[in-house]
């Protein structure tokens, strides 16, 4: 099996882009294989291990992949543990357990390095009706309705196949260390501005099972957790506007 840090010339590839993949890990040894395999020629596999007891770790160091070691529990703890290891110009994350093929990434990247698109996200296409469970499209659903509510985005899904510059992400300033780090992402990205895209990828049934959304109470968390995020950066972004309609000097400020 080839290295996933083998620099390439294919013509799919990217060629101007410097790419680091971000793949959470939660005792992932049996999809690891997989997903390492399809990362694309040139491209950097960063392996954040959130507390695996399966060798996980080991396995994709084995595979050529960087392992970054995240104690704190959560989904976005280990996202931007991964975001805070990447050097490369373009950061793309990625789900660790072969739902969803890093090969898919090559458009999204295309789009960033083009100055097309600001972040680009995954619409989930499930291949077989047990792919995606009932409970996970429901509150998949109910979150990418309170974010139309809240930014105005007519977003279909909030997947975790999405890729955008680095700098740019570290300055978004993401707090969130549990489910709700993709959804504030997206919300702080649209504050700030940013083009944001949809492409559609296949969801394959996943290895093993689902840490977040393989219950029903495990689906209730994280929509909780994402209905908290949107809350919290509501008011933050109502903060904002009010410290500039104040500011001295401000169009509309007091005198």
């Amino acid at each position: 099996m080839r290295a996933v840090t083998t620099p390439s010339t294919a013509p799919n590839a990217p060629r101007a882009a410097s790419v680091d993949v971000v793949l959470p890990c939660l005792d992932e040894a049996g999809a690891l294989p997989w997903v390492l395999e399809r990362i694309p020629p040139g491209w950097r596999a960063i392996v954040v291990d959130n507390g695996s007891t399966d060798g996980s770790a080991d396995i994709a160091r084995a595979l050529g992949a960087t392992v970054v070691h995240e104690e704190r529990r959560g989904f976005g703890a280990a996202c931007h543990a991964g975001l805070s290891a990447a050097t490369a110009d373009v950061v793309c994350f990625c789900d660790c357990d072969a739902t969803l093929d890093p090969g898919d990434l090559v458009p999204f990247v295309r789009r960033i390095a083009a100055d097309e698109a600001d972040l680009v996200l995954g619409r989930r296409r499930p291949r077989t009706p047990g792919a995606w469970p009932l409970r996970a499209r429901a509150g998949n659903l109910a979150v990418t309705r309170l974010l139309r509510r809240r930014t105005g985005l007519r977003l279909h899904d909030l997947g975790p196949l999405r890729a955008a510059r680095r700098a740019p992400l570290l300055g978004l300033d993401l707090t969130d260390r549990r489910s709700g780090y993709p959804l504030q992402m997206v919300v702080r990205a649209a504050d700030a501005g940013w083009r944001i895209a949809e492409y559609e990828v296949p969801y394959l049934p996943r290895t093993g099972a689902s840490k977040v959304t393989g219950t029903w109470r495990g689906t209730w968390q994280a929509v909780r957790d994402m209905s908290r995020v949107l809350r919290e950066d509501g008011g933050r972004a109502e903060d904002r506007r009010a410290a500039r309609v104040a500011a001295p000097g401000a169009k509309g400020a007091r005198r």
